[in-house]
C-alpha cells in the first residue's frame, strides 16, 4: 500500500487523471456487462416459469414403443402475468440504460477520488498559507512533499514564504536600527547644542559688531539644528502612538480648534475662515491627535496662502472630516506625489521646515483609523489654492 501511495505521489497530475479515467472506464464496461448478463438470466428464469403446451408427436419403433422426447406441433405459451410482463420489459430496457449510468457514476467516482488523493491536501495547504500571509503571519511552513505539479507549486510557495519572512525580519531590524539611531542621534546632539547656545549668548553681549553678526548667524543655525532634533524625536514617538479615545463635546472641540488655528493665522498675518458643519453633540476621538493635525495643516497652509486660510469641520457617518484650504498657488506635481513622505519639502534653503509635518499628520490619521488627502483646487480651470483633508474615524 505504501508503495502504491509512493507511486501516486510521484506520478504527474496528467498521468494520474489518465490512470483514474482508464481504470474507471474499464470498471464501467465490466459493470455494464455484468448488468446485461444478470438481466438476461433473470429474464430467462421468468420465462422458464411458463412451460410450453400443445400436441406432442413421438416416433415409435416397430413394436409401437415411443422413441425420444417427441416434438410439439402447434406450440402455445401460457400468457405472462402482469407483474412478470412488467419485469420482463424492465429487464429488456435495463441493459441499454446501464452503460451510460455506470459510465457517469464511474466518471464521478474518478473525479472525486482524484480530487481527494491529488488536489484536496495541496489546495488546502495553499489556501491556509494565503490566509496567513494576508494576516502578516509568516510563522508557518507549507508541507506537501509530492513530486507532481502541485507539489512543485507548494515548494515554490514555501520558498516565497521563507524569502518574505527573511525580508520582513531584515526590514524590521533596519527600522528598529533606524529608530535607535534617531533616538541616539537626537540625544547626543542636545548637549552640544545647549553649550553652543550658551556661547552664542555670550557672543551677543560683545560690543563688536562683527562678533554680533557671527552670533546672529550661529543662532539661526542652532535653532535649525534644535528644530531638526525635535522633529526626529517626535517622528520616533509618533510611529508607536496609539490614540486615546474619549467622549468629546463637539462644540467644545470646535471652540478649541478655532482658538488654536486662529492664533497661527494671526501670527502670520493671514485671515481665517472657520466653518463648523457638524450636527452631533459628542464624538469618541483623541482630542490631542485632532488638534495636532489641525495645527500642522494650518501651519502648512499659512506658509503658502496669499491672504486667507479656510478651516472646515464636517461630519460623516463614520467620523470627522477636517479640511484646511489656502488661496496660494497649490502643490506642484512632485508635491502632490511626495508631500506626505518624510523629509520632503519644496522650500529650498529654508532651515525651519524639514518636511515631516504632513507625514506626521498621515501617521496620526492612520492611527485614528482615518486617512490624509492632498489636492489642488481650480476655478474655471485656473489654480485657486490647495486643500488638505484629514479624516478621523470616530465610531
Amino acid at each position: 500500500m505504501d508503495q502504491i501511495k509512493g507511486k501516486q505521489a510521484v506520478r504527474s497530475l496528467r498521468g494520474s487523471i489518465v490512470l483514474y479515467i482508464t481504470v474507471f472506464t474499464l470498471a464501467a464496461l465490466l459493470l455494464s456487462g455484468m448488468t446485461a448478463n444478470l438481466c438476461k438470466l433473470e429474464s430467462q428464469n421468468i420465462r422458464n416459469r411458463y412451460p410450453t403446451s400443445g400436441h406432442k408427436y413421438y416416433l415409435t419403433d416397430e413394436n409401437g414403443n415411443r422413441m425420444g422426447d417427441g416434438e410439439y406441433i402447434g406450440t402455445m405459451t401460457e400468457p405472462f402475468s402482469k407483474r412478470d410482463e412488467f419485469w420482463l420489459s424492465v429487464l429488456e430496457v435495463l441493459p441499454v440504460l446501464a452503460t451510460p449510468v455506470w459510465s457517469a457514476l464511474c466518471i464521478l467516482a474518478a473525479a472525486l477520488l482524484f480530487y481527494r488523493n491529488k488536489l484536496e491536501k495541496p489546495l488546502s495547504q495553499l489556501r491556509l498559507a494565503s490566509e496567513k500571509i494576508a494576516e502578516n503571519n509568516l510563522d508557518f511552513r507549507v508541507e506537501y512533499e509530492a513530486a507532481d505539479e502541485l507539489g512543485q507549486l507548494c515548494s515554490s510557495f514555501e520558498i516565497m514564504r521563507s524569502t518574505l519572512a527573511a525580508n520582513f525580519s531584515e526590514m524590521w531590524r533596519q527600522i528598529e536600527d533606524r529608530r535607535q539611531l534617531n533616538a541616539a542621534f537626537a540625544h547626543e546632539l542636545r548637549t552640544p547644542l545647549t553649550v553652543l547656545k550658551g556661547y552664542d549668548e555670550m557672543l551677543k553681549d560683545s560690543g563688536d559688531g562683527r562678533t554680533k553678526g557671527i552670533a546672529d548667524t550661529m543662532e539661526k543655525h542652532i535653532m535649525r539644528m534644535e528644530h531638526y532634533v525635535d522633529s526626529m524625536g517626535n517622528l520616533r514617538r509618533l510611529e508607536d502612538l496609539k490614540p486615546q479615545r474619549e467622549r468629546l463635546s463637539m462644540k467644545e472641540l470646535a471652540s478649541v480648534l478655532y482658538d488654536s488655528v486662529s492664533m497661527e493665522c494671526r501670527a502670520h498675518g493671514k485671515m481665517l475662515f472657520f466653518k463648523n458643519h457638524t450636527q452631533s453633540k459628542e464624538l469618541m476621538a483623541d482630542r490631542d491627535s485632532i488638534l495636532q493635525v489641525a495645527n500642522n495643516l494650518t501651519a502648512n497652509a499659512v506658509r503658502y496662502a496669499e491672504s486667507a486660510v479656510t478651516c472646515c469641520m464636517e461630519e460623516t457617518e463614520e467620523g470627522l472630516l477636517l479640511k484646511v484650504t489656502d488661496d496660494g498657488k497649490g502643490f506642484s506635481e512632485e508635491g502632490l506625489r511626495q508631500a506626505m513622505n518624510p523629509y520632503f519639502t519644496e522650500e529650498k534653503g529654508n532651515g525651519k521646515h524639514f518636511g515631516i509635518g504632513l507625514y506626521l499628520c498621515r501617521i496620526l490619521c492612520g492611527h485614528h483609523g482615518g486617512w490624509l488627502k492632498i489636492e489642488n483646487l481650480f476655478q474655471e480651470n485656473v489654480p485657486s489654492g490647495a486643500q488638505i483633508t484629514a479624516f478621523f474615524r470616530c465610531l
